[in-house]
């Protein structure tokens, strides 16, 4: 029983980086239950570690395909990657204010 258990782990991790990462149809490739693959992402850290590092791949890919697409000049890319990496230079839609100061306050609503 075991051997088969992690042959389906290693066949899901195959599937998955092939669907680069993927859940839905990698499960349905690899003939593995959904909530079977988050029960393994919970009890066996190095599968966790392989689906991280997965997924760390396909963010790589796809940045990969936005770079491609900002070196042909694509304006909606250009805006997204400025709008996502260039925050610190004002490319903002709006601003976000980040509250640290947890001191409780009491509001008193007056009629």
């Amino acid at each position: 029983m075991v051997r088969d258990t992690q042959d389906s782990k290693k066949k899901m991790l195959e599937e998955l980086e092939f669907n680069l990462g993927i859940v839905s149809t990698s499960c349905l490739n690899a003939d593995v239950g959904r909530a079977t693959h988050y029960r393994w992402l919970q009890e066996d850290p190095e599968y966790k570690a392989y689906v991280r590092d997965i997924q760390e791949i396909a963010v790589d890919f796809v940045e990969s395909k936005l770079y491609d697409k900002i070196k042909e000049n694509d304006t909606a890319c250009i805006i997204f990657y400025l709008k996502t990496k260039a925050k610190h230079r004002g490319y903002i839609e709006r601003q976000q204010v980040e509250v640290t100061d947890t001191k409780e306050f009491t509001v008193k609503v007056i009629k």
